[in-house]
Order: C-alpha cells, then structure tokens, then sequence
C-alpha cells in the first residue's frame, strides 16, 4: 500500500508555505476535554494569521441525543469555515496544542464537509514554537472564503452500521483498555463496550506529541486484529474525537475507506435497548 502524501505537515515545510504567495489557511483548534478552553491559549499566542476555531462549540453539533460531539449543521459549519477564510480549492492546515486528537477531528469534519486539501500540522503548537518559529497574538485579518460544504466526503457510521461493523468486520475501540473492558469510565454512565468491537488504545498507534509511527509499523499493528483490504473497518471512541485520530492513522495506514462513529460510545448508551460488553472478550454482558 502506498502512503498519502496529503495528510501531515511537519513545522518547517508549512513555515515554507506560509512565506510562499499562496500560503494555505491555518486553523487553530486546540482543545481540552476538561479546563480552559482553547481559546485561552490561541490569545496567548499562536501561530501568525491562524483563526481559531472552537471545536465544542462549531466543529460539532450541541451535546445531547447524538452523543458528546455530534456532527455540526452543515449550514452553521459552512459559515464558520467562510469566516475562517476557507476557500474552494485552497489547502487548509490545522493544528492543535500537540497531541494531535482535536487537529484529527478537525482534519476529518473538514474532509467530511467535502474540502480534501487539509492536513494536520505534526506535533502541532508544541513543535512550532519549540524550534522558535514566530507567534503571533494578533488577531489576524481574514478574507471570507467561498467554501460549500457538501457532506458525505468521509464515510460514517451510526450505531446500527458500526454495530454490523463490529459484527462483520472490525471496528476499533481506541479507549483505554480500562474502559474498553468497564472497569472504569470517568466521563460517561455506563461502561463497557460495543459487543464484537476490538480495543486499540490509542497509545499504541500515535505518540503523546501526536506524531505516528512509520506506516508499515501501522499497518501491521491494525492488520493484528484483522484489519486488511477489503475488510471493512470503522472506529469509535467516547465521543468521536480520539476515534478521529484513528480514522487518520488508518489512512495513513493506507487504509482510506476507514469509517468514523461519529457519536461513538457517547451515543451508542443513550438507547438502553443497546447491548453492553465488557471483559477482555467482545460479546454482550447481558441487559
């Protein structure tokens, strides 16, 4: 399999491309599950002409039914890329604080939308800053893109489709074994897992800067518990942003028809009909 040319950026082949006559827009997303908003951190300094966009509050729909971050509205999304500066066919480069896990989501809502030329800055902030490229606190000033969102450009899986995913071909749990197995689960009210559902930690495929392995060291890790051409394959997390990662690793992985939950295991418990796992061993545990 090949490996995509399109999916990272390190810090000094965009600090090219932003000197360059056309330079790509440069999102900032970072993100916290708990703490500070990110846009704490986007005002103390960022990168020069980033916009920052919330990933709570207009990359995802409100909490609620469809879990903890739903798909956004189409309509409300294209008006947040439009005043990002998102242009039809202009790339777009997104960046977190460094582990990579909201950059991911963003990376995949933006593909999502149907705007193929984004990418994720590797190690985000973190290794911007960190070799002493310029950042910047102004605000930056942004010409209004003409971006349509049109949505379908990644595939996606409610829960009856990842339920026969989990069934027919291999859909990945990326939480902590922990949680995976409901020893534990420090955000939602049940634990457990999806029945038939295979746990990959996300530790074991990308690193706490949010830089991935080589591919084939990929590869090999997903084809481990069955995931190879042909085999279909989707992946879920709490609520769809780690799980996004995993979508990214996938591709890079060579594996581009991975497919996301969106509203993961957030959703999956709002309907108590819905069977619960837990152990080491997929299977239901029973009501």
């Amino acid at each position: 399999m090949s490996v995509p040319d399109d999916l990272l950026v390190d810090v000094t082949g965009l600090a090219a491309e932003l000197a360059s006559v056309e330079p790509p827009v440069v999102l900032d997303v970072r993100w916290r599950l708990v703490g500070p908003p990110g846009r704490t951190d986007y005002l103390a300094g960022h990168l020069p002409g980033a916009v920052f966009v919330d990933l709570d509050a207009e990359l995802s729909g409100p909490p609620g039914p469809g879990g903890r971050h739903p798909l956004p509205d189409p309509e409300a999304l294209q008006r947040v890329l439009r005043a990002a500066g998102v242009r039809t066919g202009r790339p777009v480069v997104v960046y977190d604080g460094g582990d990579g896990m909201a950059a991911a989501r963003a990376w995949w809502t933006v593909r999502w939308a149907g705007h193929r030329q984004v990418r994720v800055l590797e190690g985000g902030f973190g290794a911007w800053a960190g070799i002493g490229l310029p950042v910047s606190t102004e605000p930056p000033a942004v010409t209004p893109g003409d971006v349509t969102v049109r949505p379908g450009g990644m595939p996606v899986l409610d829960a009856h489709t990842a339920a026969e995913v989990a069934a027919e071909g291999v859909l990945v749990d990326v939480r902590a074994a922990a949680r995976y197995r409901g020893e534990t689960e420090p955000v939602d009210p049940v634990a457990g897992h999806i029945p038939g559902a295979v746990n990959v930690p996300a530790t074991e495929y990308v690193g706490p800067d949010g830089r991935f392995p080589a591919a084939d060291s990929l590869r090999a890790r997903f084809a481990e518990v069955g995931v190879r051409p042909g085999v279909r394959v989707g992946a879920y997390c709490g609520s769809g942003v780690t799980a996004a990662q995993a979508v990214l690793a996938l591709h890079r992985a060579g594996h581009s028809d991975a497919a996301l939950y969106v509203g993961s295991w957030s959703h999956w418990i709002t309907d108590p009909d819905r069977p619960v796992a837990v152990g080491a061993d997929p299977g239901p545990s029973g009501p």
